[in-house]
């Protein structure tokens, strides 16, 4: 993977990857966003299903640059793959989606039709500076999704020491830097140490796995619509706790690295509750679909790949401590 920093260096990457004409996968939001390309076209709904349309309007495109968040990487990723086309991507939260090969398809009402993987990620360019006008509730959702990352990686099924080096330097700096953002989100240095911690899990996640956490997140944001980041930063703490009877040291190993050696779900939630949700039942989830969600969430790849598969009654009942 190319990982440069500054948008001065896009130009670079592209060249690099071999990408000239790309089609380029941003909301409007970025209309006026200086991007040293020729582009073969631009595709403005993000997220969004129409993926055979988006194509067919840069039919020249000889790659695809993402620019925004994970439901714009997303989508870049869903073209890569289909048009088995190299992704450059200009991540501006942190999610982390970038830095893997999979992705979910959701419509414009950000409701999950499908995903898959193939995707062909060939560059990364961070700008720290388009983070600066994110809301504190998507600053905090994204960066709770970038320390599920971290946490994940330590224990999920495919650990190995490389990715645990990446996601103990992640983890390290998000609970450093995040309640600085918070507090001062326009300050650059933070922005850009919360972005560094950001891409450590990326890596993290490519070297390593996701696990119940993520399965959670996945199954209860798919159903309605919800963010994916908060719901990480909701599910992450009851995981952590169930996961450190069966993965002690790995779950202390994090908790190290956060500065909560004795306690990292507890120092996980008051993460998450610098700002946005921290209750299911504050984001509309109905209370009586807490067992089907569960089901859901027990039969995803994410719960396989947990140090303990959980059951659905498991599962509902970590579901219960959060609502």
């Amino acid at each position: 993977m190319i990982v440069r920093w500054g948008l001065g260096e896009l130009a670079a990457v592209c060249a690099e990857a071999g990408v000239a004409r790309p089609l380029v996968v941003a909301s409007a939001r970025w209309d006026d966003l200086a991007l040293p390309v020729d582009p073969a076209g631009r595709w403005r709904e993000t997220p969004s299903e129409r993926v055979d349309e988006a194509l067919a309007d840069a039919p020249g495109a000889d790659g695809i640059l993402a620019v925004g968040g994970g439901s714009a990487i997303d989508l870049g990723k869903a073209l890569s793959a289909a048009a088995e086309l190299p992704l450059l991507s200009v991540p501006t939260t942190y999610a982390g989606a970038e830095w893997t090969t999979y992705f979910g398809v959701r419509d414009a009402d950000r409701r999950m039709r499908g995903g898959g993987g193939g995707a062909r990620p060939a560059g990364i360019v961070y700008e720290p500076e388009l983070t600066l006008g994110l809301p504190a509730e998507t600053t905090v959702g994204t960066a709770m999704n970038a320390l599920a990352h971290c946490a994940e990686a330590l224990y999920a099924h495919g650990h190995n020491p490389a990715a645990d080096e990446d996601a103990l330097a992640g983890a390290a700096l998000v609970s450093e830097w995040l309640p600085r953002v918070v507090e001062q989100p326009s300050d650059v240095e933070a922005r850009t140490e919360l972005l560094r911690g950001a891409c450590h899990a990326g890596a993290a996640l490519a070297g390593s796995n996701l696990a119940l956490a993520h399965a959670v997140a996945q199954a209860v944001g798919g159903r309605y619509g919800l963010p994916h980041g908060t719901l990480n930063g909701i599910s992450l703490p009851p995981v952590l706790r169930f996961n450190a009877a069966v993965v002690p040291e790995a779950v202390r190993r994090f908790g190290e690295a956060i500065g909560a050696p004795d306690d990292p779900a507890t120092r996980a939630g008051e993460l998450a509750a610098l700002a946005g949700p921290t209750r299911l039942r504050e984001l509309g989830v109905p209370q009586a679909d807490l067992p089907e969600l569960a089901a859901s969430a027990a039969a995803r790849g994410g719960n396989r790949a947990n140090p303990r598969q959980a059951s659905p009654d498991e599962i509902e009942s970590l579901l219960r401590s959060v609502y």
